[in-house]
């Protein structure tokens, strides 16, 4: 049986005296407080703060990062309780634990196997090494920390030293967990909506009428015609922004941006509503109504949060069984330069808009994200996002990005999390990572040391608060 080791230096660079220099800065900014601008906690969590249920569902369930590779190894969704909260399989909390613990040889190099370990170190001071053999025990150790008050959410909030906490709601969410937040006098902590209306834009969706006659039905607009239905989002846009939201979050499969003409906007809209819009029609539809976000974004001032470029429900029958957001998505080739031009020669220098962009196609960093951040006001660079948020792909990333745009561009870590108490480890990694690359440039004699810290004081905090205009 043996332990977890978490070593003090760990991610640092291997060269003595860069690794030296790479400590100093991370002494600086490990304490700094935590802005999570980018991830899907439900926001009730902390509105309720109900001690957390169980092991399995709180660090296995919903973290597709967890369960889309036990997938990949045979490992059956209904075995694993996903989605979360739906009644399939009869799996309970313990059998999770066991399935999880006795496939820990399968997370080997992975950034989950490094957070999980941390989280299990640092968050609750568990220190054994998952295995078939240690899962009950393990399990045993984490319940009785998850009873304790000092493991409930508000607690776990304050103890992370969260500052900002964003979360990803739909256009037509009564937003009450966060008005509850926003009411509750004992409550310190800050937590804004995040605009998404990817599935409203989108005609191509068996429920997209559906979700517009949602909307008409919560802003009172009349969504069964076209201006009716730019009226509502923009109605829905400005509640948000009432109740905390300073971002939108947009996801759609690529990033065109192609306006229409008024009267080809409303014809096509009707035509949708009735089903009757063609494959083509749907997909420019879609490219217009994204611009038209960009029209009100550089209106009501919301930072555009934007990543395309990934497959979604790439098995069908995983997605006709599971539904959506189990692991089932699949990076693609992705082109921002043309796609965005239309967008940006409209509002691309508009003193009001700002856009973060992130990918999941890492070539695309230095050929078009850096140059266009370099060249618009407007343009800010996402930091690597869910299938490269890794050691690796952060350093590469430094690379990629840095000669084109420096570090002042660049937009600070997002989390992009399901999963509550990975929040502290994730942006602990980034902070360790950012501070080894700067180190490199003080060890180079290319940056001076003290300009060093301050530039790894802007990675952690000042720059994802100033971006995302939560600050």
């Amino acid at each position: 049986m043996t332990d977890i080791e978490l070593h003090p230096d760990r991610l640092f660079p291997t060269d003595p005296s860069v690794r030296s220099i790479a400590r100093r800065l991370y002494d600086e900014v490990a304490g700094l407080p935590i802005i999570s601008p980018h991830g899907h906690v439900d926001p009730a969590i902390l509105a309720e703060d109900q001690p957390f249920g169980d092991p399995a569902n709180l660090l296995v369930v919903p973290d597709h990062y967890v369960t889309r590779l036990l997938h990949a190894h045979g490992v059956s969704f209904d075995s694993l309780g996903v989605p979360p909260g739906a009644p399939k399989g009869d799996a309970s909390p313990r059998e999770i634990w066991r399935t999880f613990c006795s496939h820990w040889w399968a997370f080997r190099g992975t950034p989950s196997r490094y957070w999980l370990e941390a989280e299990l170190v640092d968050v609750f001071g568990v220190r054994l090494r998952p295995s078939a053999e240690t899962a009950d025990e393990i399990f045993d150790q984490l319940s009785e920390r998850l009873a304790a008050p000092e493991f409930r959410p508000r607690a776990l909030y304050e103890r992370f030293g969260i500052e900002v906490l964003a979360t990803t709601d739909d256009p037509a969410d009564d937003l009450a967990a966060h008005r509850q937040l926003a009411d509750d006098a004992t409550w310190k902590g800050r937590v804004v909506p995040t605009f998404r209306p990817d599935p409203y834009l989108e005609p191509a969706r068996p429920d997209w009428a559906a979700r517009v006659a949602r909307l008409g039905e919560v802003t009172g607009e009349d969504t069964t015609g076209y201006a009716g239905y730019v009226a509502a989002l923009e109605q829905r846009r400005a509640y948000f922004k009432r109740n905390g939201a300073t971002a939108t979050d947009h996801g759609h499969a690529d990033a065109g941006s192609e306006p229409l003409e008024p009267a080809e906007a409303t014809r096509i809209y009707a035509a949708a509503l009735t089903g009757a819009a063609t494959a083509e029609e749907a997909t420019a539809f879609r490219r217009h109504m994204f611009t038209e976000m960009a029209r009100m974004a550089s209106e009501d001032g919301l930072v555009m949060q934007v990543h395309p470029g990934v497959l979604r429900d790439h098995h069908t029958g995983t997605f006709d069984r599971y539904g959506r957001d189990v692991g089932g998505d699949i990076p693609m080739t992705t082109e921002y330069t043309r796609s965005l031009r239309p967008l940006l020669q409209r509002y691309g220098t508009h003193p009001n808009f700002r856009m973060v962009l992130f990918t999941v196609d890492e070539d695309v960093f230095s050929r078009e994200i850096a140059p266009l951040a370099g060249f618009y006001p407007s343009v800010f660079v996402g930091a690597p996002w869910w299938f490269i948020d890794t050691p690796d792909a952060i350093r590469r990333f430094r690379d990629a990005v840095t000669d084109s745009v420096g570090f002042h561009k660049t937009a600070g870590f997002v989390d992009d999390t399901r999963a509550y108490c990975s929040i502290p480890v994730r942006h602990d990694m980034a902070r360790r990572l950012d501070c080894g690359y700067l180190a490199r440039l003080v060890a180079e004699h290319r940056l001076p040391e003290d300009e060093a810290a301050d530039t790894a004081a802007d990675l952690a905090y000042r720059l994802p608060a100033s971006t995302f205009r939560v600050a």
